[in-house]
């Protein structure tokens, strides 16, 4: 369900508006550079990269297995396996220290039991000059009731799914409604210098960008 649900965004928009409206990573990525797209499951964000910057080599991350494969056999059918790559392996892995250029997770970090711990990974695999690009669900900055119909969506789908991922894997879980106040908290103490909001509009995702 959820590779159906991002699949047309990642294919439609990501190369083609999103990262474009972050000029400097944009134009890194017209040299040789490589990315690590964190929480990768089918592929298809990390495919969109390739297809679209040709000089650029991609690494998957992914914890579940069936997920990697599905990407591996995407990556094939999309023409870009020569410069994709997908792995069953923590990013925690000392070996990946400073390596990538650019390193994205798309709608992902909301749903970790240690969102701190892995934005610490995600800011010792970055390069001194990189830059980390998180989407997550566009939140309100504050709660309301009744909140609009976004957010009673967001709300009525965390029980059933975010939160008891976040649960299962310990319990510092943030569910679904993780608010822009929230990440920047978790960024904060995980050593990023800075936490910037970024000007891609869409009804429901929120980027940021985090300097190391």
């Amino acid at each position: 369900m959820q590779e159906a649900l991002n699949r047309p965004a990642f294919l439609n928009l990501l190369a083609s508006e999103w990262l474009p409206s972050v000029p400097d990573v944009h134009a890194r990525l017209q040299r040789p550079a490589r990315v690590a797209d964190v929480g990768c499951g089918a592929g298809w964000a990390a495919i969109a990269i390739a297809r679209a910057y040709p000089n650029v080599e991609v690494d998957g991350f992914d914890s579940d297995a069936p997920s990697i494969e599905m990407a591996r056999a995407n990556a094939r059918a999309s023409g870009v396996a020569d410069r994709v790559q997908f792995h069953v392996r923590d990013v925690a892995d000392p070996a990946l220290a400073g390596r990538y250029d650019l390193v994205t997770a798309f709608e992902m970090v909301h749903d970790l039991g240690q969102p701190i711990e892995a934005l610490q990974s995600f800011r010792r695999i970055t390069a001194a000059d990189g830059t980390v690009l998180i989407m997550d669900e566009r939140t309100d900055e504050e709660f309301t009731a009744p909140g609009d119909l976004v957010q009673r969506f967001l709300y009525g789908f965390s029980p059933l799914w975010c939160l008891p991922q976040g649960l299962a894997d310990g319990p510092s879980a943030t569910g679904t409604v993780m608010r822009s106040s929230t990440l920047r908290g978790y960024a904060s103490k995980a050593g990023f210098q800075d936490v910037e909001g970024l000007p891609i509009e869409h009804p429901f995702w929120r980027f940021y960008r985090l300097t190391p």
